[in-house]
């Protein structure tokens, strides 16, 4: 039996027309992933990526993980020259089950994140997990914003962590909400190493 092809007209739905931009500004951007989707981390780590493909040297401050092992973070340690890897975290805080400690653990990061931030080195730092640090008070909101802002105007920052305050949204240049459609844990599969960590 053949199979016949139906002829429908298609309708041409493509964006044809875009407006340029009025002005070229060119500036060190704050960028902030968030929302409780996926994708937050590996969106910076991408874009850390992206960076050290242009020539751009990056460093990253991990908050929350500790020593527990990302493909991505194993990648990117292998490439000391382009991207310097601080891993800072003792671990979820449902191990940890320390608050004072805990504080002591972000506010330790948080003292690299300033070094890193000012430096002459590196044109990309990426404060991963470091919105959680805010939410769960073990960093100050204020200060965080307060030293954001002193930033040096070209270097480009991402922050990332669930529910980013409406205050560092605020000061976001790019900010992106990941939305959780669909998990494959709430059909009972776990996370598989090289996929999801």
């Amino acid at each position: 039996m053949a199979l016949r092809m139906i002829k429908t007209k298609r309708i041409d739905k493509a964006p044809r027309k875009h407006i340029g931009l009025a002005k070229n500004v060119k500036k060190g951007l704050i960028i902030l992933n968030t929302g409780n989707g996926k994708g937050k981390s590996t969106a910076a780590f991408g874009t850390a990526i992206r960076a050290i493909g242009s020539g751009y040297k990056v460093a990253i401050v991990q908050f929350i993980k500790g020593d527990w092992k990302t493909g991505e973070i194993e990648f990117l340690k292998s490439i000391p020259k382009q991207c310097q890897v601080y891993v800072m975290g003792d671990g979820f805080t449902w191990d940890t089950k320390n608050f004072t400690a805990d504080v002591k653990t972000a506010q330790r990061a948080w003292k690299k994140c300033r070094a890193i931030l000012h430096d002459k080195t590196h044109q990309l730092v990426i404060f991963d997990e470091i919105i959680y640090a805010i939410n769960y008070n073990f960093l100050d909101l204020e200060i965080v914003i307060t030293e954001l802002k002193k930033k040096p105007i070209f270097k480009h920052v991402i922050l990332t962590g669930g529910q980013a305050h409406k205050k560092l949204i605020a000061i976001a240049d790019l900010v992106t909400e990941m939305k959780c459609i669909k998990h494959p844990y709430d059909r009972g599969i776990k996370a598989q190493k090289g996929i999801e960590y």
